[in-house]
């Protein structure tokens, strides 16, 4: 399949006189220079591949998203538009030596469906694996014992939170906690740590002040990881909440000029920034 490419009609050996007129060089021009066109169901065959191939990525190798709340700014901000790599951590099989499996490890961002809804899905980072013991103090993480060094954890406005800054607690005060996740919660806590179940993962939001995740909500089950963001294509800026429309006497003078609106619309320097 494929578009049809430009042929050469053959020309016959026998033909070696010079034309004694234009009229024949023209008319022998004619015949060595025929073109053959692409047919229109050349045409449908090459756009079918094109889709099929289309299809194909969309569903099994990248996936798009959009950021739609602050839950992992700085790293994330609302309005980037993703890329999501599909195949990183689905299982090797026979064709790990042609592609770059790998397991989920500790502060992969990760996109996966959310467990309390699966048609959701949910960007946050991976703290502790299968096994880790986790336990926050005063808003810190603690791994296994050992305080984590958190470059990227951002902590922006302050409220009493317990399943913030003392977790895991056996106090249930929070109405936006999950009741299962409170009551199942209760069988993996040992000495004061949350030990982490084999085939799941903890989760949290870089804002670590304005994240639902896995404090609230539980562990990430392995089959609920759709992948791993890779690189931002494209980002706009939220709009302010602050602007007061014009008032209709004063909108001939504080028009904006339509190429600055263009482009304030998007932040040119986050576009193909590699996610981590």
């Amino acid at each position: 399949m494929g578009f049809a490419t430009s042929v050469e009609t053959a020309v016959a050996p026998e033909i070696t006189e010079v034309p004694d007129s234009p009229a024949k060089f023209l008319h022998g021009s004619a015949q060595k220079h025929h073109i053959v066109y692409p047919t229109v169901l050349d045409t449908g065959r090459s756009l079918l591949s094109i889709i099929v191939i289309a299809l194909f990525v969309l569903t099994f190798i990248v996936q798009p998203f959009r950021i739609p709340s602050e839950s992992m700014e700085h790293t994330l901000l609302v309005g980037d538009f993703l890329l999501v790599n599909k195949m990183i951590y689905a299982p090797a099989g026979i064709w790990k030596w042609l592609l770059p499996y790998r397991q989920i490890q500790r502060g992969d961002i990760v996109v996966f469906h959310f467990p309390l809804d699966p048609t959701d899905h949910v960007v946050k980072r991976v703290i502790a694996v299968p096994g880790d013991r986790v336990h926050l103090h005063d808003g810190v993480v603690f791994l296994n014992g050992q305080q984590v060094t958190e470059p990227y954890a951002v902590y922006e406005g302050s409220y009493s939170d317990n399943f913030r800054d003392q977790f895991p607690t056996m106090i249930y005060t929070d109405p936006g906690v999950d009741t299962g996740w409170w009551m199942e919660m209760r069988h993996d806590v040992q000495n004061g740590d949350l030990i982490v179940p084999p085939g799941h993962y903890f989760a949290l939001g870089d804002n670590r002040n304005h994240s639902r995740d896995s404090r609230y909500w539980g562990f990430v089950p392995q089959p609920n990881v759709v992948g791993r963001p890779f690189i931002i294509y494209f980002s706009i800026r939220k709009p302010s909440t602050t602007d007061v429309p014009d008032l209709p006497g004063d909108r001939l003078g504080h028009e904006k000029d339509p190429v600055n609106s263009v482009v304030d619309f998007a932040r040119w320097d986050r576009m193909f920034r590699i996610v981590w």
